[in-house]
This record gives structure tokens, C-alpha cells and sequence, in this order.
């Protein structure tokens, strides 16, 4: 009989729902949302030419601050030498040599003030480290694809040769025997 009992509480009978639930609820704003009046429109439009006018406004700033030379831009402080003959860029791993520091890309990767305070040629270990991890990475994407061997030397005239002589080896003992060094292109004569 207690088994009776336990599931006779089971046997109640559930009535179905009706259409709509909640509408017996007396509270207006309850009933407007339950039966679906009183709101904003389920279409909305896109006002398109404020969006058209977005859009052109993005696509002009992209366009102007694309570059299409493939110029990079230079540290204010840098003075650049000059040189007659001179052709465009080629993609390489750009190394900056100012008064301090030795940059690869951007990334820091050495002092000038550690080979000036030696004074003799030495290897730069950051530098080589870093133009040797730039080359596996390179043969990793295009393998099969004689590895080049560019680097560009972006070096203020200020810098002692010694600098940049240390420079210029360490990027030839990395596996980049192409140096070529960025100037500022004279005027022609022509």
C-alpha cells in the first residue's frame, strides 16, 4: 500500500497549455509583452548611406596610409648618408643602427655602446641570434626555395664604422651575405 500511496501523487492530472501562457496576469506591461503588442517592429531598416559613408571613409584611410614603394619609416634621429645611385627596397630583414642601439625589425637586438667600449670587431650575439631564427623561418615557409640571403642596414651616419663593420659581419656569419646598406637618394642631374 505504500507504494500506492508514493505514486499516486504522479497520477494528478496536467491540464494542457492554452495558446498563450501567463494570460490571466492583471499587470498591463506583463500582458503586452506576453501577447506580443506594444513594441517596436520585429523588420528594422539599415540606414544605408550613413553606412555607405562609413565604409567610403575607411577604404579612403587605408588607401592613404598604404604604401605602395614599400618605403618603411625612418627613426626621427637617424640621419641617413646620401647616395647617387640607388634602387628600390627588397624584402629583407631590416637592421637600424643608431647611436645605442641595434635594432632587427623594430625588435632590439644589441648596444652599440658594448663593441664602442671594446673597441675591436666582435660578434653580436642578440644580432646573430636573431637573423639566424629570421632564416630558419624563411626556409620553413618556402622550402625548396633557394634561401636569398638579403639584409638591409639601416645605419645613422654618426655610428663608428667600427658599429657598423661589426654589424655588417655578424650578419654575414648568420647566413645573410647579401648587405645592402639604406640611403637617401640624391637628387639627379639629369
Amino acid at each position: 500500500m505504500s507504494g500506492n500511496k508514493a505514486l499516486s501523487r504522479f497520477h494528478q492530472p496536467i491540464s494542457v497549455p492554452g495558446r498563450r501562457l501567463l494570460h490571466h496576469v492583471r499587470l498591463n506591461f506583463v500582458k503586452n509583452k506576453v501577447v506580443g503588442g506594444g513594441g517596436r517592429s520585429v523588420n528594422q531598416e539599415i540606414p544605408l548611406i550613413p553606412f555607405i559613408d562609413f565604409l567610403l571613409c575607411i577604404v579612403l584611410f587605408l588607401l592613404a596610409s598604404f604604401s605602395a614603394t614599400g618605403e618603411i619609416p625612418l627613426d626621427k634621429n637617424v640621419k641617413l648618408p646620401s647616395a647617387q645611385n640607388a634602387v628600390d627596397m627588397l624584402e629583407a630583414p631590416i637592421v637600424a643602427v643608431s647611436g645605442t642601439q641595434i635594432l632587427v625589425d623594430g625588435i632590439p637586438a644589441g648596444s652599440t655602446r658594448a663593441i664602442i667600449d671594446a673597441g675591436k670587431l666582435q660578434k653580436i650575439d642578440e644580432l646573430d641570434a636573431i637573423l639566424k631564427n629570421k632564416r630558419e623561418l624563411w626556409k620553413q615557409l618556402k622550402p625548396g626555395v633557394d634561401f636569398p640571403g638579403n639584409v638591409i642596414l639601416q645605419v645613422d651616419k654618426r655610428v663608428p664604422a667600427l658599429v657598423v663593420k661589426s654589424v655588417f659581419q655578424t650578419a654575414a656569419f648568420a647566413g645573410y651575405p647579401a648587405v645592402s646598406f639604406m640611403v637617401g637618394k640624391l637628387a639627379s642631374d639629369e
